[in-house]
């Protein structure tokens, strides 16, 4: 069962302690940089209305404050359409000519006829609504992503490299894999690695969103963002720094802005039919009461910033919400697609399990107590650090078992762990190396059966067979039943590289029927493209032959952290190890496309209503655009509730 000599102390010697210094931290670029063209766009419109509202203000002001004369009065008002009016109608005339008609055409439309008709205060307006829109969806996208730009403000500049007893502060981008680091109390952990020196306790949850101090010793893995607690620790480094989780974590934030959603499409597509209805509705205004005015009056009121505004608004803070609930979406465009998703796939290992041995059976030798056994097995393996040490420590806590103390503990090469616990002589080996011994009792030996397992030897006399699985996720069964119910999945299916007897065992624990093991990654990618030709899919899994499958599904999601191919090739990460994250990711992305077509359609169909009244003849202009403006703020404020988490935002049973 192992196979190496382990040299047992339990206690570790602290890392020398240095005085600290600073960690520096840079300001990360901004989500749209200012020196960008989509940037310099954006700066240019907020320029542009807050122009346009000291414009009408002063406008206002002069024609009924002071009385001026009309030829002063509209100064202000023809500055606004010639400095903000004219650079909106050359982008809208950029994307007509790339044969983009989007709802945003209405608005150049309502400025153009506005200026012929001579209703420059309308005109004004509009440049305002359409200059404004764009603004506040800058802000708005920047203010929902603020989160993720939290994560890059915590990088920091330097690392401690320790070289013999000296200590130099460099540069990140300097550290090689294998250099030694120190990381002093509070420091944020640089680069990912491994601690060779030191005991302590590391802060994980904003990355994790796990609200626990991880206990740190010599051989724990340390990620790059993590808080260190009160004690210094001594790194050895496995990734440069833009290979870390952190630099990994801010490639896919970065991605994820960056992308177009499927839904904005959905946008533009509303937008494709709202905007000739417009049109003819003004067009039928205008012929039907001969009055150009309502013409001007309906296109106004038409101007679809609701449309333009509140789907962005409410995938942008959709993916801030998930970003806060340790889900990161890497393509926004799986915010819309798991809702048509009606197959789930999911790896075994680290999946719908927790990815480690539990004890699940004890076969105790005839005379002797299991609770007796299994403290003197417990009292050797808190000196181990092999896999199943951990499950075998695990069960004696649950049992509120005392560790008695161990001595003479040695662990001879292919022999197992021996050691004298509270006077007996036990051993701890595998069955092939018992046999071997030819000790007494083994003919007691239970036949071989599925999982891991080791025998414990107890005064050179067989004691007990201990028997471990890889143990199903607290959460995984009420997860899996509750797929087809409340996520409209028709099938739930396992696919697997472990053994069949593994896979089966756990299929029956959660309530699959649906399995296919001893799965290559060539073979998984195969199952996935045939479901997938059937039905929109989602797979889960956590391991690099996970991958090739998670990019063939239609919505592929990887669970904990593991494997960083496999967060490269899902479009969702889920940075918590839990199933429960993935139900709330499905309601979350039920919940954004809910609330986006209520404020698209919804603000629509205000502006339909309010075309009827402008086309009545009961709106001007000017009123038609202070109405317009009233509905542009309900729809932003109602996608704006996309960025708050909901009261129930999973339903698994006991959740």
């Amino acid at each position: 069962m192992r196979q190496t000599d382990m040299a047992i102390n339990p206690t570790h010697a602290p890392a020398t302690e240095t005085k600290p210094t600073p960690t520096l931290t840079q300001d990360p670029p901004p989500a749209r940089p200012w020196n960008s063209p989509s940037g310099l766009w954006h700066r240019k419109t907020t320029v542009i209305a807050a122009f346009s509202i000291v414009a009408i203000l002063l406008h206002l002001v002069l024609r009924f404050g002071v009385r001026a004369e009309p030829g002063t009065y509209r100064i202000p008002l023809l500055a606004t359409l010639v400095l903000g009016g004219l650079p909106l109608l050359y982008e809208l005339l950029r994307k007509v000519l790339k044969r983009e008609f989007g709802s945003d055409l209405l608005g150049g439309v309502s400025i153009i006829t506005s200026i012929l008709l001579g209703e420059y205060l309308a005109g004004s307006i509009i440049v305002l609504m359409l200059s404004g829109g764009e603004a506040l969806e800058s802000y708005a996208l920047r203010s929902a992503s603020s989160v993720l730009a939290a994560l890059a403000k915590r990088v920091p500049l330097i690392a401690h490299r320790k070289r013999g007893s000296e200590i130099v502060d460099v540069a990140l981008p300097d550290v090689a894999v294998g250099d030694t680091l120190a990381i002093y109390p509070h420091d944020i952990c640089p680069v990912d690695g491994v601690v060779i020196e030191g005991h302590g306790m590391m802060d994980e949850s904003y990355l994790t969103g796990e609200p626990f101090q991880i206990t740190k010793t010599s051989g724990s893995t340390v990620i790059s963002g993590a808080i260190n607690g009160e004690s210094a620790l001594t790194i050895r480094t496995t990734k440069r720094s833009a290979d870390s989780r952190y630099a990994k974590i801010m490639e896919v934030m970065r991605e994820s802005e960056a992308k177009r959603p499927q839904l904005r499409r959905l946008g533009d597509q509303l937008g494709a039919i709202y905007t000739p209805v417009a049109l003819t509705v003004a067009v039928l205004a205008w012929v039907i009461s001969g009055e150009s005015i309502r013409f001007l009056a309906v296109l106004v009121i038409a101007t679809p910033c609701p449309l333009l505004l509140a789907i962005p608004i409410a995938i942008i803070g959709s993916i801030s919400l998930c970003a806060r609930r340790a889900i990161i979406v890497k393509s926004p465009v799986v915010l819309e697609q798991i809702a048509e998703c009606r197959t789930a796939i999911f790896d075994k290992t680290g999946t719908l399990t927790y990815g480690e041995p539990k004890l699940t059976e004890q076969t105790v030798a005839t005379g002797l107590a299991q609770k007796d056994v299994l403290t003197l097995a417990a009292g050797l393996e808190r000196y181990s650090k092999h896999p199943l040490a951990r499950a075998i420590l695990a069960e004696a806590k649950a049992e509120g078992i005392s560790l008695a103390e161990a001595t003479e503990v040695n662990e001879p090469p292919g022999q197992g762990l021996r050691g004298t616990v509270s006077g007996h002589q036990v051993q701890i080996t595998s069955r092939g190396k018992f046999a071997e011994q030819k000790l007494a009792g083994g003919d007691q030996l239970p036949p071989v059966a599925g999982g891991l397992e080791c025998v414990v030897v107890v005064d050179q006399r067989y004691a007990a067979m201990f028997r471990f699985r890889d143990a199903p996720r607290a959460e995984s069964r009420s997860f899996v039943s509750h797929l087809g119910p409340k996520h409209h999945f028709a099938r739930v299916m396992i696919v697997s590289g472990d053994r069949e007897s593994e896979v089966r065992y756990l299929a029956d624990q959660v309530g699959i029927t649906d399995i296919h093991a001893q799965k290559n990654p060539e073979e998984k990618l195969a199952i996935v493209r045939k479901e997938t030709a059937a039905a929109k899919t989602l797979y889960v899994g956590d391991g690099i032959n996970d991958a090739p499958a998670m990019m063939a599904a239609t919505v592929g999601m990887a669970i904990g952290q593991n494997s960083d191919v496999t967060a490269e090739a899902a479009g969702v990460v889920i940075m918590d190890n839990s199933l429960e994250k993935v139900d709330e990711f499905m309601h979350i992305s039920r919940r954004m496309r809910v609330i986006a077509l209520q404020s698209a359609v919804g603000g629509m169909t205000l502006s339909v209503i309010g075309m009827i009244f402008a086309a009545s003849g009961h709106l001007s202009p000017v009123s038609g655009a202070i109405t317009q403006e009233v509905i542009d703020i309900l729809a932003v404020l109602n996608a704006l509730r996309a960025a708050f988490p909901p009261k129930v935002i999973h339903d698994l049973a006991g959740g």
